[in-house]
């Protein structure tokens, strides 16, 4: 990506240069000008996490073997291990129903809220009050997008839009600070209320899955920051592998919860959320999802018995189209084909539209919450003007008899909304515009009725909704970009079935499937698990082969304009993610290399001075460190007076051991009593503390500390010949936070590690930053 696709970084870039010397010495170029540089490799990595400007650091997936882990390993008794295997299965039991609850309360709120909502503009209608109406409706949907956004702005803006980048980040490394938290949850479910109820073009699909790996999130580590449960039994999973496990249950769950699909759910997070997969998890995910569909289910049927207000009847299957006999020949395959191949150009035209709205509302974020505010109240009022206002310009159309349902209907649902016609007569722009946008979605994937809707007035639903989908994503409100393509996707698709008539065989209904289908593929980039959903939300197993086909066009005409939506999004937040491919010219560079454009690497000695550490803790922004010993007797046929890389030690147990005042007279190995009387496992696996709360007096500056049993002792290392692309990848699949350089000849004198690679250092633009002449190669190499 070029330098002007993050807004962050440009908003940012100048703060950070002029202070740069004071936060991270190292870090200064102009300490250690090197060849073909123009500055150091690391930055320091700030990133939009919701809409907050957080400092964001990496995670540690990588088991931390020190002595303490060791020793409670071995220690752990069967009971201990069949407990931990119990746990496991309970929280992802409690996850699912947790998501399955907390889906059901969003569901029948916004049915009841928006319903009511329709039932007065609807008596207004009826007595011919139709600017009392406007003023109703505008009026409501003002206020229920207002308490949305001032929730956001003001109280948790990690709530606002959809969360699933964050996520996606999160399980591949990155931690987002505040994206989990009990603030967050409580906003993201009373704003996705708020926002979907206020008929803004937006789904509450994407922040269900936020909401899930919110709930897993907090279960993981007992609760919200400030008042954790300290239970024994939790200890296990006080660890970031651990959690990430979790929240990808979390997140399947909050897919399956939205789509009623359980399968797509765990298909979801397989292929386009999760960095790092194993069967196990496979295993637990699916349980997760089965329990949401359980808990769905038994409030459906409470529900069915007239007990949720307006939320009225169904099944688990939101958009039926069982009922509809599929049949289709050879020459279907062309408007099927002509249909993915639109979605995947319109999917690529709008990620790239997209991308330049979200730029310029994050100028607009920029200037402070009042502008925020602003733009959430403005697009609100554009939309209700649109959705009370557009259905005017369409005819009345006369109901047929043959209609499978009542028409013309009056009610908060219903296809065939009376609207401002006479008796016996319809509003076809009605029916798509003053509803949910879940009805919304079920009116136009209506089967068999071909004469029902005008061409003109699915044109105009075609175009407002394009037009929304596109400035209603971004403000500062919790929203979804699932909803928002099926509706544009569906338009399409329809108009295509009604512009070929009687030469085809498949009914208008199934166009708009498979139109929404296309369009989600050309923006996403999904196909199996979109596959799956779809088939799930429809009910309509022998659209299997076309809705393949369909997503498979769409993709590959969407891939050959831009990445997906998601990755647009990652860009522009400023989150370092790997891609799971690394850039071909990365082969033709060596990780020797890219530590040579960066500042000599600082190791700490097995035994080291207080005053050491406090200096580097004080000077440097680094979290890992590499151990080494000197002057170790060494295996025969080395030189005596060798130095040993002992292993790697983290930030976060350097200020823990200087909490503990864990000091000692002389310089010594310490024993392994010694060891576990002051620390325990759990207290490693915290990441809390800061160097400045830390208090050591000048006396205590001269004493030592004993670093080897802190130290993790199997960190991960690659030889200095190794090329960039091959350690991206050992980076990215093992889930590692540093990765050590090691020299390819060894000799008297030389240090047993060349430098340390973190995830910063392996992304494309900082590399093409600190080696310019990579990029006039970039573009004469293809994949």
């Amino acid at each position: 990506m070029e330098e002007n696709s993050n807004p962050v970084a440009r908003a940012t870039q100048a703060h950070m240069e002029a202070d740069e010397e004071e936060r991270d010495p190292e870090s200064n170029s102009l300490q250690q000008p090197l060849l073909k540089r123009s500055r150091t490799l690391s930055s320091s990595p700030l990133a939009l996490v919701g809409a907050k400007v957080s400092h964001i650091e990496s995670l540690d997936y990588e088991i931390n073997e020190n002595d303490l882990f060791k020793h409670d390993w071995r220690s752990r008794s069967k009971v201990q291990v069949l407990q931990y295997i119990f746990l496991k299965w309970s929280l992802a039991c409690l996850v699912g129903l947790l998501t399955g609850l907390i889906a059901t309360l969003i569901n029948l709120a916004v049915e009841n809220i928006a319903g009511y909502k329709l039932l007065a503009v609807v008596s207004f209608i009826e007595k011919d009050r139709y600017l009392q109406g406007f003023l109703y409706f505008t009026g409501v949907n003002f206020l229920l997008t207002l308490v949305a956004a001032v929730l956001c702005v003001c109280f948790a803006p990690t709530a606002a839009g959809p969360g699933i980048p964050e996520i996606k980040a999160y399980l591949n490394g990155v931690d987002t600070p505040n994206m989990f938290g009990a603030t967050t949850l409580i906003v993201k479910i009373i704003g996705s209320i708020g926002a979907v109820a206020a008929g803004l073009d937006l789904g509450k699909e994407g922040p269900l899955v936020h909401i899930g790996s919110c709930i897993a999130s907090l279960l993981g580590q007992g609760g919200p920051d400030n008042h954790r449960i300290k239970w024994q039994w939790l200890r296990y999973f006080n660890n970031d592998r651990d959690r990430r496990d979790l929240i990808t249950c979390g997140s399947s769950s909050g897919v399956c919860a939205a789509f009623r699909a359980p399968v797509g759910g765990v298909l979801f997070s397989l292929e386009e959320v999760a960095t790092w997969w194993r069967s196990a998890l496979l295993w637990r995910t699916f349980f997760s999802t089965a329990v949401v569909v359980v808990v769905l289910r038994a409030f459906i049927e409470i529900c069915n018995s007239g007990k949720c207000g307006l939320f009225g009847t169904g099944g688990l299957i939101m958009f039926d189209v069982s009922n509809v006999p599929v049949r289709y020949h050879v020459m279907d395959i062309i408007p099927v084909t002509l249909i993915g191949i639109i979605g995947g150009i319109l999917g690529g035209l709008y990620n790239h539209i997209l991308h330049k709205v979200l730029r310029l509302y994050n100028l607009i974020n920029q200037k402070g919450k009042m502008h925020k505010l602003l733009l959430a109240l403005s697009v609100s009022v554009f939309t209700s003007v649109c959705q009370y206002c557009l259905p005017f310009l369409a005819d009345c159309k006369a109901c047929d008899p043959s209609f499978p349902e009542t028409c013309p209907t009056n009610g908060r649902s219903g296809n065939f909304k009376q609207f401002n016609c006479p008796n016996g007569h319809y509003n076809d722009l009605a029916t798509l515009l003053l509803t949910t946008n879940d009805d919304a979605v079920r009116n136009i994937f209506s089967s068999n009725t071909p004469t029902e809707f005008q061409p003109s007035s699915i044109l105009i639903f075609f175009v407002l909704y394009c037009i929304l989908g596109l400035i209603t994503f971004g403000i500062a409100v919790p929203s979804g970009l699932f909803l928002p393509i099926i509706l544009m996707g569906s338009a399409y698709g329809r108009l295509l079935g009604m512009a070929m008539g009687s030469y085809t065989n498949i009914d208008q209904g199934l166009y708009a499937v498979l139109g929404a289908a296309s369009l989600m593929a050309g923006s996403m980039r999904m196909t199996v698990s979109l596959c799956v959903i779809f088939l799930e939300l429809t009910n309509n197993l022998l659209l299997l082969p076309i809705t393949m086909i369909v997503l498979l066009i769409a993709k590959t005409v969407g891939d050959s304009f831009n990445p997906s939506i998601y990755e647009i999004i990652l860009e522009l937040k400023g989150l370092p993610f790997l891609d799971a491919h690394p850039e071909p010219w990365m082969r033709t560079l060596t990780v020797g290399e890219l530590v040579d454009a960066k500042p000599p690497v600082i190791t700490l000695s097995g035994i080291e001075k207080v005053s050491r550490i406090v200096d580097v803790l004080r000077n440097t922004t680094h979290n890992g460190f590499p151990v080494l010993d000197e002057g170790v007797v060494p295996p025969s046929g080395l030189a005596n007076g060798a130095t040993e890389l002992h292993g790697l030690i983290l930030r976060a147990h350097l200020v823990l051991a200087l909490k503990k005042k864990w000091f000692l007279q002389e310089k010594r190995r310490t024993e392994e009593w010694e060891v576990r009387e002051k620390f325990s496992w759990v207290e490693l696996a915290e990441r809390e503390g800061k160097i400045e709360e830390v208090a050591v007096t000048s006396a205590e500056m001269e004493m030592y500390i004993d670093l080897h049993p802190l130290t993790n002792t199997t960190p991960y290392t690659v030889i200095e010949s190794m090329s960039v692309a091959k350690a991206m990848v050992l980076f990215r699949q093992v889930g590692l936070r540093h990765l050590l350089v090691v020299p390819k000849y060894e000799a008297a004198g030389v240090s047993p590690v060349v430098g340390i690679l973190t995830r910063q250092d392996l992304r494309a633009f900082n590399i093409l930053t600190a080696f310019p002449h990579l990029e006039r190669s970039k573009s004469g190499q293809k994949h």
